[in-house]
């Protein structure tokens, strides 16, 4: 079974909090060796390939996509997005909360975009910016750390304002990831891509308005970290009929 207007499966799989989560990232480095380097990577792809598929009808050369990235890991998964885009074709433009620190993975993503020649800008060269055909939402991930502000909160304002559709990655930015309350701003996604397990959060019944259609990715996570973090449901393979999946919304 496929889900509506997509290739991808539908499937079930239980959800985890944030700061189970967060042990997942750190015994996927710490303990197996998995930098953070590389599951950003594949995060990137699948999103930029869900952008492909769902939202720009297969066909990318020429679409204009804007991709909305913060400091965070989540800003880095949207960069990678973005030059898989723009290799594929379409006119990808980033536009970033504010330059993350100069060590981290984000940073590296930054300049390996930068380096391809993508425009890179920030919340003012919004205002020159034709409505776009598809908005990525890379502003905050499940670090969710009280109500959006500054930059990040006018990149949501923004992306709320736009015609077209709005993919979000993970969490959609300003959206507790644990309890699925709302802060203000925060983005109303048409979709999103969330990573590993979904966020308890992406289940709360009414979530639908910021959620939008449900997807989830494959980072490589083995079930084995999942009961050591106390997901108490036994995870199978999930993604046994592909990379990305189609979960429900609200489910509780």
């Amino acid at each position: 079974m496929t889900s509506e207007g997509t290739p991808f499966p539908v499937a079930e799989a239980p959800a985890v909090t944030t700061d189970q989560m967060v042990e997942i990232d750190r015994l996927m480095v710490a303990e197996l060796g998995i930098e953070l380097i590389q599951m950003m990577e594949n995060a990137g792809r699948h999103l930029a390939d869900l952008a492909r598929s769902r939202f720009l009808a297969g066909r990318p050369v020429g679409k204009r996509v804007v991709v909305l990235a913060g400091t965070g890991g989540n800003g880095g998964g949207a960069l990678v997005a973005a030059r898989h885009l723009h290799n594929w074709g379409t006119d990808a433009r980033v536009v970033v909360t504010k330059q993350p620190p100069s060590d981290s993975v984000t940073a590296h993503q930054l300049e390996i975009v930068q380096r391809m020649g993508l425009p890179v800008g920030t919340n003012k060269d919004l205002e020159m910016t034709e409505p776009p055909d598809l908005v990525i939402d890379g502003i905050i991930g499940y670090s969710l750390g009280g109500a959006p502000r500054g930059e990040s909160a006018l990149l949501i304002e923004w992306a709320n304002g736009q015609p077209g559709p709005v993919l979000a990655l993970d969490v959609p930015s300003g959206l507790e990831a644990t309890t699925g309350v709302a802060l203000s701003p925060a983005i109303r996604a048409t979709a999103t891509l969330t990573l590993a397990l979904p966020k308890k959060g992406l289940r709360v019944p009414g979530v639908e308005r910021h959620v939008g259609e449900l997807y989830l990715a494959d980072i490589s996570v083995p079930s084995t970290l999942y009961t050591r973090v106390g997901v108490d449901q036994e995870v199978g393979p999930i993604f046994a009929g592909g990379e990305i999946v189609r979960l429900m919304v609200g489910l509780g």
